[in-house]
């Protein structure tokens, strides 16, 4: 198997008054700088191993209204708090927080609890296994996108298989062009292809990132909707979580599991688990939460549930005392204060990091082999 595709839809045509123009256009609005077709590519082209996102740096003031420097090894967590009941708790201080890496703490340089604009990724399954559940999923997500804020930016992203991972719209801040691009999806056959589909929708909301000015950077983050039963992706679940290390893009997975076959063993894993595995891990190690409806009467309640989450964070900026870690996996570790009356809190953020550069040249990220 070779790499997986990511396409993008043509929105419209213009009327073109030279030929030379016209064939500028068909390059700009059908040109594919895309993983080659699995089933067309004769050598697997394997794309060079992404390098570490640049990490997002809002103006930092700190508290007392000073300006804090900025260095390129700063590092910024988007961190959640909830009370035991999963009740996000939104009154937190800097002096409430105790950062760890590799169990060292880290003195917080720059603390905020301010909207912080969000670019995300609608991913939505549309294989045959959500054709029931399709006409909810896009008005749950028009939900979600309705909530954006003016900065925010989204694009919409429909799978199937490795072959078809389409661009459905493109990132905009246009809420119209996003709610009509839900409502293009439609349900198609294929073998599905969720870690493929999630892998290269990480990599495109990182390359829309990077692309812009240092102080027009935004968290990101991914919203993805599928069963969660991968069936021929090309790429390894330990290749996906290596690039989602790197790339810190935080994940919400809305899993409709029920449905998967229940039957395992003692030690191989039912469908139904496997899935379930593969969406709470993913949740878990970006800092993102995951949902599994038994109903699609819940998805309202869980975009809007989404929608907050990814707004109502609090970033916490240090930089690192290890500075000659240059490879591997740094474990990170929030604390966070009991309450007044001594009830207890959860911080919840990405699981560590990826030194600068870290997984460059690491043969992990390269694509599986056939077999």
């Amino acid at each position: 198997m070779q790499h997986p595709r990511l396409s993008i839809n043509s929105a419209f045509f213009a009327v073109l008054l030279f030929a030379g123009l016209y064939f500028l256009f068909v390059e700009r609005q059908f040109g594919q700088a895309v993983m080659p077709n699995p089933k067309t590519a004769s050598t697997p082209q394997v794309s060079p191993t992404p390098k570490s996102t640049p990490k997002p740096t809002p103006t930092p003031v700190d508290e007392d209204g000073e300006p804090i420097r900025i260095e390129t090894d700063l590092v910024n967590l988007y961190v959640r708090v909830v009370d035991r009941m999963g009740r996000p708790v939104t009154n937190l201080r800097k002096q409430d927080f105790k950062v760890y890496e590799n169990g060292v703490l880290q003195e917080i340089e720059y603390f905020s609890k301010e909207l912080v604009p969000t670019n995300y990724a609608l991913v939505v399954d549309n294989s045959g296994s959500i054709k029931r559940q399709l006409d909810k999923v896009i008005e749950a997500g028009k939900v979600v996108i309705n909530s954006n804020l003016p900065d925010d930016e989204t694009c919409v992203i429909r799978f199937i298989s490795s072959e078809k991972i389409e661009v459905l719209q493109d990132f905009t801040s246009d809420k119209s062009l996003l709610t009509e691009a839900l409502d293009k999806m439609f349900i198609e056959s294929g073998q599905t292809a969720v870690i493929d589909a999630i892998y290269l929708a990480a990599q495109k909301v990182n390359e829309y990132e990077r692309s812009k000015n240092a102080d027009d950077r935004k968290r990101r983050a991914l919203i993805v909707v599928t069963d969660g039963e991968d069936r021929n992706s090309y790429y390894t679940e330990k290749q996906l979580f290596e690039l989602l290390r790197e790339l810190d893009v935080q994940i919400y997975t809305i899993g409709f599991t029920s449905d998967l076959d229940k039957e395992g063993g003692l030690i191989k894993k039912s469908p139904k688990e496997k899935a379930e595995s593969l969406l709470r891990r993913l949740a878990k190690e970006t800092g993102g939460r995951a949902y599994f409806p038994q109903s699609v009467s819940e998805l309202e309640s869980i975009a809007k549930d989404i929608a907050s989450e990814m707004r109502t964070q609090y970033v916490i900026g240090y930089y690192p005392t290890n500075k000659s870690a240059t490879n591997g996996f740094i474990p990170i570790n929030v604390v966070v204060a009991d309450g007044p009356n001594k009830e207890k809190r959860i911080a919840i953020t990405r699981s560590g990091r990826v030194p600068t550069g870290g997984l460059k040249n690491t043969p992990t990220l390269q694509p599986k082999k056939n077999n």
